[in-house]
């Protein structure tokens, strides 16, 4: 690790980190803050505890014009609690000099009291992506002289439905700005929201997160797939799992034998309706179900970031749609498993040159607990893009009172005449009567449990 002192920063600010112990940069500081003081853009990847509020905080405070009381920066949350600690982390660093004012604008909080707080500006605004461009439509936020926005777990806002909030925002900014994305993964959409709104960004990825793609494949023969399927989730409990499938029928009795067995499971194949297979894709999507049996067909479009297993109840019909299928686990540099049952030798001798493991069946016990429930429930809401919802609304009014936190909220998935939450699961009950009690911008809506 590098002393800070090896960075261009003051001297008021060195001394003042290694008085906070700040004495040495963690691998995402030492990449980044050089660019943040250097005022080009950045997308880097970051997870929780990497340090990165400090490899983007030093360097917006560093930059900072404390005699010019005007917005200079914006740091955008996907949550009030990450907003308050960033909003934190930044008042214990920016102590290195005096007078430096650092606002949260977050859902929950009195609008008036924040508007009252901006009249007097500010030099730092933290919060999050609704609250924020409340504020900018009300006329009471300007940012005119802002100089650095960031994004702060990028991945998180995408995954809540708050996208679309952030470029109305940034609409407000002016062009010519630094901007800093961190998420926790590298997507196709995350770099498409990049191209939108950065400028040749450097793109940073610390060596210890740079962990190459992994997937373990394994082969098992066995006579009974369904006690084997049902031993090699007993054996992995993986967080999710597809189970793929050659028929519609074979689709819908293996979800029913896993149902039964308390395997939270669902289908997936061509005979469902559009609104059951959107259904289906937003609670598996967003953590409120586990194993999804799936046919090839219907499993186009899939995409999920981390998935933990794949097994192939059914051979594939060919190597190209094998490859396809296991190349769904592994990804953004996580370790996958895939596998695969059979039921002769021969069958798994076709894909002995993948490097592929053979386990006896017998390896898989079947645990006499075997519970797999999801770690959410998805609400349903209806209301959705025709009714001018936006995630930042619909966050707000689950945790206006602090009953529920934003940690207990998942993904948020807004369509045109509904809305699906993930809620986590033992806070279910209590999100239900909160929406069914309260108005969704000054309106209320039906509410039911999506099971």
């Amino acid at each position: 690790m590098t002393k800070y002192r090896k960075v261009p920063l003051s001297l008021e600010m060195t001394q003042h980190l290694e008085f906070i112990g700040y004495g040495k940069m963690t691998p995402i500081q030492e990449a980044v803050l050089p660019l943040v003081l250097e005022g080009g853009d950045v997308i880097a990847q970051a997870k929780t505890g990497s340090g990165k509020t400090a490899a983007f905080g030093i360097g917006l405070l560093e930059n900072l014009n404390v005699k010019k009381f005007r917005i200079q920066s914006l740091v955008l949350c996907p949550t009030r609690e990450l907003a308050h600690q960033v909003a934190t982390e930044l008042r214990l660093i920016a102590k290195f000099k005096h007078n430096i004012k650092i606002l949260m604008l977050c859902g929950g909080e009195s609008f008036g009291k924040q508007c009252n707080s901006l009249f007097h500006e500010a030099h730092i605004v933290v919060g999050t992506p609704g609250r924020v461009l409340k504020h900018l439509n009300k006329g009471t936020l300007s940012l005119e002289h802002l100089q650095t926005i960031v994004l702060d777990e990028a991945d998180r806002m995408l995954d809540m439905g708050f996208i679309e909030e952030v470029q109305t925002a940034l609409s407000f900014a002016p062009d010519k700005r630094q901007t800093l994305l961190f998420s926790a993964t590298y997507n196709d959409e995350i770099m498409a929201i990049s191209q939108k709104i950065q400028n040749n960004p450097f793109q940073i990825t610390t060596k210890e997160e740079e962990v190459a793609n992994e997937i373990e494949e394994i082969f098992t023969i066995c006579e009974d797939k369904e006690q084997t399927l049902l031993g090699v989730l007993s054996s992995y409990n993986p967080k999710n799992c597809i189970v793929f499938v050659n028929t519609k029928l074979q689709a819908d009795q293996l979800a029913q034998t896993l149902q039964k067995r308390d395997v939270d499971a669902l289908a997936l194949h061509g005979d469902l309706e559009q609104y059951d297979r959107n259904d289906v894709l937003v609670q598996f999507s967003n953590g409120s179900c586990r194993v999804l049996i799936a046919t090839d067909v219907a499993s186009r479009g899939i995409d999920i970031k981390e998935l933990s297993m794949v097994v192939n109840f059914d051979m594939p019909n060919t190597k190209e749609i094998y490859t396809h299928r296991i190349g769904r686990t592994g990804r953004a540099g996580a370790e996958g498993i895939a596998l695969t049952l059979v039921e002769s030798k021969e069958e798994f001798q076709e894909y002995e040159d993948r490097n592929v493991v053979l386990k006896a069946d017998e390896a898989f016990v079947i645990r006499e607990d075997l519970k797999m429930q999801p770690e959410y429930v998805t609400l349903v809401i209806e209301g959705g893009k025709k009714d001018k919802l936006r995630a930042g609304d619909i966050l707000g009014a689950l945790t206006k009172d602090a009953t529920l936190q934003g940690s207990d909220v998942g993904k948020i998935n807004i369509y045109e005449k509904q809305s699906y939450v993930a809620i986590a699961h033992n806070q279910i009950d209590i999100a239900y009567q909160k929406l069914q009690s309260s108005k969704i911008k000054a309106k209320r809506f039906s509410v039911w449990i999506l099971s």
